[in-house]
């Protein structure tokens, strides 16, 4: 597969997937799994959805566009009780990429917000402390207040005011980080 390389991974091949995919591939990665019980999982009241919600047509979409990168195969089809239902599982590839999202910074603070959570959210379902994804979002984010504060230094007017916002929404993206159990700044780390 040749490409873009895959959205929230560094240097990666094939096609460019987005976080409903990333999402879908994670919980397929867990154990075979159909779209239904996906979708349930990232609706407004499932374990997933009340971080960040996938609607059932898009979760159907990823499992396609899934498919055709293989990084996800059709396993069995379940029947009885209702419709058959297709089991999906995450091919060998697709489980090493998930892995490596799992524990890949996010590049932007607003990502916090969705692509941030959603992996604190399926490492806790796999039962997987979150220290080294932290850790490693504490490495990306150190810099980017760094080069906020000096920026803010230099600017002036409504720039200034911009600056502003973005160093105290990353200044507070570290102190997030911090609140996690078990994943509190080191104290030399300022």
């Amino acid at each position: 597969m040749g490409g873009q390389g895959y959205a929230g991974e560094r240097g990666g091949t094939g096609p460019r997937i987005g976080l409903a995919e990333w999402v879908v591939l994670a919980v397929a990665a867990e154990r075979p799994v159909h779209g239904f019980a996906i979708a349930a999982l990232t609706a407004s009241d499932g374990a997933l959805g009340r971080v960040w919600q996938i609607p059932r047509p898009v979760v159907y979409r990823a499992i396609g566009r899934l498919v055709d990168a293989g990084l996800l195969s059709a396993e069995a089809v379940e029947t009885g009780g209702g419709p058959p239902r297709t089991l999906y599982a995450s091919t060998g590839e697709g489980a090493e990429r998930v892995a490596c999202w799992l524990t890949a910074p996010v590049p932007h603070v607003r990502d916090l917000r969705s692509e941030f959570l959603l992996k604190l959210a399926v490492l806790h379902r796999r039962g997987v402390g979150p220290a080294e994804l932290v850790a490693a979002q504490r490495r990306a984010l150190q810099p980017i207040v760094a080069a906020l504060r000096l920026e803010q230094d230099g600017a002036d007017d409504f720039d200034r005011t911009l600056v502003a916002w973005r160093r105290v929404s990353a200044e507070a993206a570290l102190s997030f980080l911090d609140e996690i159990p078990g994943c509190e700044a080191p104290a030399d780390s300022g």
